[in-house]
């Protein structure tokens, strides 16, 4: 049975096009994507990367990171510092959260930071998927992380009044 190559440079100069025109079309629209950068990769362990910086309701900013790698679109949001109390009921908390996130989790980034992540392939990044990976990121930014800031910084962090 003849094996399918699969075209690696296409599927990736397909993504880069489409994460440029949504990045385009929704800085366009000026709701929630507030500023974008992209960045060409030359360390060999991705090919582009963006930053996209969101308005947030609990956050003032919530920024995406898209990594695209040589068959996968990884995508990042650092959702808050290492806890400096109650670290174990902020753990528990956001992994139990986990089994409600739809392609995202919660995971330990670099000095123990928490991130929200996931990952799709190349070939599945088009404007619903990047809707989803935003959409979802804002959400569940904002929903869980005045509970996770409460419970890691009970004398700093004070959830913000509904209709700032």
């Amino acid at each position: 049975m003849p094996v399918a190559e699969i075209p690696e440079e296409e599927e990736r100069a397909a993504a880069v096009a489409a994460i440029d025109e949504w990045t385009a079309r929704e800085l366009e629209r000026g709701e929630s994507l507030v500023a974008s950068e992209r960045q060409e990769v030359t360390d060999r362990t991705a090919s582009h990367r963006w930053y996209l910086r969101f308005k947030g309701e609990e956050k003032d900013f919530i920024t995406v990171w898209l990594t695209l790698g040589q068959r996968t679109l990884h995508h990042e949001a650092q959702f808050m510092p290492a806890p400096e109390e109650n670290g174990e009921a902020v753990y528990q908390y956001l992994l139990r959260r986990n089994a409600d996130l739809y392609g995202m989790s919660f995971c330990l980034g670099p000095e123990d930071a928490i991130y929200l992540v996931g990952r799709v392939a190349a070939a599945e990044v088009n404007d619903e998927e990047l809707d989803r990976i935003a959409g979802s990121s804002i959400h569940y930014v904002d929903e869980h992380f005045p509970t996770a800031m409460t419970l890691g910084y009970p004398k700093l962090y004070r959830r913000r009044p509904r209709g700032r």
